[in-house]
């Protein structure tokens, strides 16, 4: 099939400083590439119109947007979750929805979330912030508790939960999970106890949250349930922040609901904001440590996911299969 170039490609947001990587695969097949800053479907409809194919990071391609799409073939995303992009509305317009491999960045998240963990486990903040003040003395992270022996609660039970699993075993935690879309013998297999997820609440000393961002899981972590989590138990999101209410997450860590909480987002994710201010009560607390979502962050990782998103591109405008589809189209 010959190779579609009755438009260019764009690049609807980024914020890698350049997008030379992107120019260097779709140049030579032939494209030109458009880079913009989009924030809004309002900002995607007028950059994109003509395209033939958009990668896209944080923007949403939502039905709006993708209306006016009207030579759009290919979305690709640079990263894993699709909640971003409305598929099905690109799916009935006949536009091919890919993402990346599951495994990309598996390494880098899992490593993020140990690290917030361990960072508030062992009150390294605390101890930091003493020390600067002049204070020299082991009693400013009390209270501190041992890691072995310690139960480790993972929401979902994927590849990077695996990873986050496999890392705090061998700190001598124990490990229980709650994912219903798994056979509780391949949890049990890989190591992990089954719960329910009131019991993952109820149990963990530290929870980590791995879910996708779904209806079902939008702000599943709210008052009640961080009400029925242990007052010592240290809550962690490398996922997306709006799993979280962050009302109710300040009110538990300004109340003591629970100790402390290490996040890659918030709720409101401010890579999606046009001039976004640091003004989430949130940031005012001790208690909690917050990463500007880059959990999946090495050079190894942007460097593989912005080749693999604009390879998508390529082989889809070439007539090709994509590597990792998130749509099927009719043949």
């Amino acid at each position: 099939m010959s190779m579609e170039r009755t438009g260019p490609v764009v690049v609807l947001d980024y914020d890698f400083g350049d997008i030379d990587v992107e120019r260097s695969l779709l140049e030579p097949a032939g494209f030109e590439v458009v880079a913009a800053q989009c924030k809004t479907e309002e900002d995607v409809a007028a950059a994109a119109h003509d395209a033939v194919g958009v990668l896209t990071q944080y923007a949403e391609v939502k039905e709006r947007a993708i209306s006016g799409l009207r030579r759009c073939r290919v979305i690709a995303r640079y990263g894993t979750g699709v909640d971003t992009v409305d598929v099905a509305a690109a799916t009935r317009r006949g536009i091919r929805v890919t993402n990346a491999p599951n495994d990309w960045c598996a390494d880098e998240v899992a490593d993020h979330a140990v690290a917030l963990l361990l960072t508030l486990a062992r009150k390294l903040p605390a101890y930091d912030r003493a020390t600067r003040r002049g204070s020299w003395s082991w009693q400013d992270g009390r209270p501190i508790h041992r890691i072995r022996g310690a139960t480790l609660g993972l929401l979902s039970f994927g590849a990077i939960a695996r990873g986050i699993s496999a890392r705090m075993a061998s700190f001598g935690a124990r490990i229980m999970t709650h994912d219903p879309f798994l056979d509780p013998d391949e949890i049990r297999a890989a190591g992990a106890a089954p719960v329910p997820f009131g019991e993952l609440l109820e149990r963990s000393d530290y929870l980590v949250l791995q879910a996708p961002l779904t209806t079902e899981t939008r702000g599943l972590i709210g008052e009640r349930e961080l009400r029925r989590m242990k007052p010592t138990a240290i809550l962690v999101n490398t996922a997306r922040g709006p799993i979280i209410d962050d009302s109710a997450l300040y009110r538990a860590l300004k109340e003591g609901w629970i100790a402390g909480a290490g996040l890659d987002d918030i709720a409101e994710e401010p890579a999606k904001r046009r001039d976004w201010k640091p003004t989430s009560p949130l940031l005012s607390l001790d208690n909690v440590v917050i990463t500007p979502h880059a959990a999946y962050y090495s050079d190894e990782s942007i460097e593989f996911v912005r080749r693999f998103a604009a390879n998508e591109i390529v082989r889809v405008l070439s007539g090709q299969e994509p590597m990792s589809p998130v749509n099927l189209m009719a043949a």
